[in-house]
């Protein structure tokens, strides 16, 4: 008994970590972003991340130092959301926003998600979907992917649709079905062409619709 306590007391005094930063605020963001990188590269492999201490062993932390940064797996799952999903809507809204027409911009919707599935990027939101721990966890995930179709939304409201967010869900659709195309060892250029071939008329015919629209007007 005593020597299990003394060794837990050895592996505290371990987890304290130096600072290696010019300050200790980013010395914390360092080992933060140490210990999110671990989590990551778990849930891309594995599609879960089933301890503290298994992240602990992929950071080369004690797991006592995991615990000082995340207090409890929840905390670093919801750390975990906030860092994947506002970069995936940053690089969707890039997209996007470097094509001058809108139909150019719900293909680059389209292709944007599924490149970023074939990177890699879409195990981690997969696997945090699929994890469920938590309603605060679930609750936040569902905002940051309205964020993430809220450019699409915004770009079939300007071209007029009458149920805007229907039509959205229909394109998210042919995007799942791309990605599981990926996952299931079909080639990305082949995907990409068949995501394009189904988005791009639809799209291209919705603005010509609208400019038509304008002229009769």
């Amino acid at each position: 008994m005593f020597k299990d306590r003394r060794h837990v007391w050895k592996e505290e005094a371990i987890a304290v970590p130096k600072i290696s930063a010019a300050t200790v605020v980013q010395h914390r963001a360092q080992q933060e972003r140490l210990i999110l990188d671990a989590a990551h590269a778990i849930l891309e492999e594995t599609g879960d991340v089933t301890s503290m201490r298994e992240v602990a062993e992929r950071a080369g932390l004690a797991r006592s130092s995991v615990y000082h940064y995340f207090g409890s797996r929840e905390a670093l799952l919801n750390a975990l959301v906030q860092d994947v999903f506002p970069k995936w809507t940053e690089r969707v809204t890039n997209a996007m926003a470097a094509e001058p027409e809108p139909s150019g911009r719900i293909i680059a919707y389209a292709l944007a998600n599924v490149q970023l599935v074939e990177e890699g990027a879409h195990a981690v939101g997969s696997a945090l979907a699929a994890l469920s721990p938590g309603e605060a966890l679930n609750e936040q995930a569902t905002q940051m992917h309205r964020a993430i179709q809220e450019p699409l939304i915004e770009t079939l409201t300007e071209l007029g649709v009458q149920n805007p967010e229907g039509l959205g869900e229909l394109i998210n659709s042919v995007i799942h079905a791309s990605t599981r195309l990926l996952e299931s060892g079909q080639q990305p250029e082949q995907v990409y062409a068949g995501l394009t071939a189904v988005i791009g008329p639809m799209a291209r015919e919705m603005q010509s619709q609208k400019v038509q629209e304008i002229k009769g007007a």
